[in-house]
């Protein structure tokens, strides 16, 4: 039987938590207030401290840490620059956006060495991350990728390589060429994050879990059993953010969904291959995003129900019905070796979306900053932002703080129900586009026009 929701598969595999840490009780002072303790609130307090020792680090979470998005990823630690180049470029110029690359690239050491240093054990691999065309339209979109992304600096770490190549690594029926990005890595996010707790309690960091924090103001951060006072008040909430007042347009909670299959047998991997553990996905507009975990199991993530009105949220990861199934028809699509296996898990997250779809970190002059909008690759941004969090807040000038991601703010989203209507507009779109291009269609410019519907073109 399938285990719905339960927060993520991850959870499954490492337990929930036993206890929660204490929540705040009653009015409290720091020198830096964090709000949310995932990825992005972690990984900010890691650096504060170490730049800082001394520095009164306080961080607060509605849930445990790690409840939200950074326990129930795909786990992919890509170090991918998965935003619009350009627009970065209109206001910062091209030079700064390949600096940013470069910087998005460096991640993935540099959470692989903190792991290491501080003893987590997330079943980290180093692996490449293969992107695979099945159709002729996905071929093209392949070779579009692939030089667009050496123009912006990662020649050398992106290529393509032919249908043979791609059987040889992984047996997709249907593969017609896939793209190779070098330099990635494979993790078990839940560990991640839990162990990423552990490491900044142990520099000093006080973490609040159960505490929602319910406005947030110039010097302070309101909850309900307590006001908590800092100068620098850093909202780390992502996909969380609409559920704060007077941040319900801000960033639009978009949903994705996962399916973990059950430990597969020697002889069905043998028919799969995926020997190298590559991080996989897709072409389609709707694109899949699949790991080989640790103990032999398949994860396939996708879009599911892509948004909720009104922005809501899920209950504890719980997918529906209609998710699990689609889910499942792209694992027997691209796995048909694994079709009797069981499906164990499946759950799912929202991701946080700007109106521009591009990531943002910064500070303004009343002391409230923000980091995340990262639009599915947070693995590995969640770092980068921290560490620039971490800058910004101590008033450092650094070659982070002046990349062209910083301080930049996007016009909020539309009230419902267009927000509603043009996303599920614009996933409707994908699905067409990707049916026409898998029964031997051109590139579609279906996908095009609901990409621009949204802003993301």
């Amino acid at each position: 039987m399938t285990t719905l929701g339960d927060v993520s598969f991850w959870y499954s595999d490492i337990g929930l938590p036993r206890t929660r840490r204490p929540a705040l009780s009653g009015d409290a002072e720091a020198d830096v207030v964090i709000v949310g303790a995932g990825y992005t609130g972690l990984w900010t307090a890691y650096y504060l401290k170490a730049l800082d020792p001394g520095l009164r680090v306080t961080v607060l979470e509605k849930h445990f840490a790690g409840y939200g998005a950074s326990g129930r990823n795909g786990g992919w630690l890509s170090g991918g620059f998965a935003w619009n180049h350009e627009r970065y470029a209109e206001m910062a110029g091209a030079p700064a956006v390949r600096r940013m690359v470069q910087a998005m690239m460096g991640t993935v050491d540099e959470v692989i060495a903190v792991a290491e240093a501080e003893g987590i054990d997330a079943d980290i691999r180093r692996c490449d991350e293969l992107m695979v065309a099945t159709n002729d339209a996905q071929r093209q979109r392949l070779s579009d990728e692939v030089k667009h992304r050496a123009t912006w600096g990662e020649q050398g770490r992106v290529f393509s390589i032919d249908a043979d190549a791609v059987r040889e690594r992984v047996r997709i029926p249907d593969a017609k060429g896939g793209m190779i990005v070098t330099g990635t890595a494979r993790i078990q996010p839940a560990k991640l994050v839990r162990g990423l707790a552990e490491a900044v309690e142990r520099r000093g960091v006080t973490i609040h879990e159960g505490t929602e924090v319910t406005r947030i103001v110039s010097g302070a951060a309101h909850t309900a059993t307590g006001i908590l006072r800092a100068p620098v008040v850093l909202r780390c909430t992502e996909g969380f953010t609409a559920t704060l007042p007077g941040y319900r347009r801000t960033w639009l909670p978009l949903n994705s969904a996962q399916i973990a299959t059950e430990p597969l047998a020697p002889e069905i991997w043998e028919q799969i291959g995926w020997d190298g553990h590559e991080i996989l996905g897709d072409f389609d507009h709707t694109y899949c995003y699949c790991q080989r975990t640790r103990e032999g199991r398949i994860t396939v993530g996708a879009r599911g129900v892509p948004y909720r009105f009104g922005s809501q949220l899920d209950r504890d990861g719980t997918p529906d019905a209609e998710t699990v199934r689609r889910l499942t028809a792209i694992l027997h699509r691209h796995f048909p070796a694994a079709r009797k296996a069981r499906i164990d898990h499946a759950w799912c997250g929202v991701l946080g979306v700007p109106r521009d779809w591009c990531a943002t970190v910064g500070l303004g002059a009343d002391g409230i900053g923000w980091a995340g909008g990262y639009v599915g690759v947070g693995v590995s941004t969640s770092n980068l932002a921290g560490r620039t969090l971490a800058d910004l807040a101590l008033g450092r000038r650094t070659e982070l703080t002046g990349l062209p991601w910083v301080n930049r703010r996007v016009r909020e989203w539309e009230p419902e129900p267009l927000r509603w209507l043009g996303v599920h507009g614009m996933y409707r779109l994908y699905d067409i586009a990707d049916r026409r291009e898998r029964a031997g269609g051109p590139p579609s410019a279906l996908a095009r026009f609901g990409n621009r519907l949204t802003g993301r073109e």
